[in-house]
């Protein structure tokens, strides 16, 4: 944890890649499925660090707190040990209920999900979510988002440049691709 990122692999990578998103977006969950696993598989084998913002801007476009209970439960997801952030990670973007509905993600919703991430599950995550107790860290990457000047989600920037990704964003080989110009390897 770095303020109000999520970080993932070791703090002496040479590389540095920031994924914005927010919980609710479509966008974000299509980049998941694909793109997303490349910088988590390189931050595993210690290639880089990947530093997420966790937005919940689409609550005030379109209502409700849904992205914001999401982004709850994913700092708790984080606190709850190594690799439950990104198990859950994975978990909640694949649930995501189409059309960003306002009231996705309730407290029972998101516990079921999590029940699908090994050892997540216990009184400090579920008090977490139920009680949403990560909510000053909640509106902190909110803010930190807005500032950031990101426009939407989902951003990738590579060691603090905007990776123009466009379409190569939703399919692994072509954000590898994408990732290993930007890295110059």
């Amino acid at each position: 944890m770095e303020g109000t990122k999520i970080v993932v692999g070791d703090a002496g990578a040479p590389h540095t890649v920031t994924v914005y998103a927010d919980p609710r977006c479509p966008y974000c969950a299509r980049f998941e499925a694909a793109g997303g696993a490349v910088p988590a598989g390189r931050a595993a084998r210690g290639e880089l660090r990947v530093a997420y913002v966790i937005a919940s801007f689409l609550d005030a476009r379109t209502g409700g707190t849904a992205s914001a209970r999401a982004a709850n439960a994913l700092r708790a997801a984080a606190d709850a040990g190594p690799g439950r952030f990104g198990a859950f990670r994975a978990a909640l973007f694949a649930a995501q209920p189409a059309g960003e509905p306002e009231d996705a993600f309730t407290a029972d919703d998101l516990l079921r999900i999590a029940d699908r991430v090994e050892g997540l599950r216990g009184d400090a995550f579920d008090r977490a979510v139920r009680g949403g107790t990560r909510g000053a860290w909640v509106a902190d990457a909110e803010r930190a988002f807005e500032e950031s000047g990101v426009g939407g989600t989902p951003a990738v920037e590579v060691d603090g440049e905007v990776l123009d990704g466009g379409d190569g964003l939703y399919e692994a080989g072509a954000f590898g691709r994408l990732l290993d110009g930007a890295l110059g390897s």
